[in-house]
């Protein structure tokens, strides 16, 4: 069996330009999260695993699939590298943070640029135990797709140390 290594090296092209593709497509698309998954890491199992099932059916020869598998896996290495050290490569390839809740006000023009509905983010706030939006300080949806949230103080569950120092001035009183 002879090796053609023009094949493989079309094989790594279009490894590069699928897995370059997407992460275009994931970055027009806006950050959602997929259950616990980052999209990013969601468009390399995909990738990995339409790779594998090539294999395994013999649609490709187990050299092409080892090499697309492992341009991708470099490509992703590089990219998270990349995105560490850079701040603009962070930027392209990533998001940046965007408050959906500022002083318990809903900030419309932000929901309209993610593409997040009112309901949606509603949803989400009550997922996390916030009960009417006034009580959230700021909400920002993450790069990764989750909402975090920070609540107004009079707003945040009591603690056992809130108790504790209640009862403790008290008795100072």
């Amino acid at each position: 069996m002879e090796i053609d290594v023009n094949e493989l090296l079309f094989t790594a092209l279009r490894a590069s330009f699928v897995y370059f593709f997407l992460l275009l497509v994931i970055r027009v698309l806006g950050k959602r999260e997929i259950g616990n998954t980052s999209a990013f890491d969601l468009i390399v199992a995909l990738i990995l695993g339409e790779v594998v099932d090539e294999i395994i059916y013999g649609d490709v020869t187990i050299l092409q699939g080892v090499i697309a598998i492992v341009v991708v896996a470099i490509w992703h290495l590089v990219n998270s590298w990349a995105s560490y050290k850079s701040e603009i490569i962070d930027k392209i390839t990533g998001a940046s943070p965007t408050v959906m809740v500022k002083n318990g006000q809903i900030q419309h023009k932000n929901l309209a640029k993610e593409r997040l509905n009112e309901d949606e983010l509603l949803s989400e706030l009550r997922m996390m135990g916030v009960d009417e939006v006034k009580e959230v300080k700021q909400a920002t949806l993450e790069p990764n797709g989750k909402i975090s949230v920070i609540q107004e103080d009079w707003a945040k569950p009591v603690q056992r140390q809130d108790l504790a120092e209640l009862k403790a001035g008290k008795r100072k009183s």
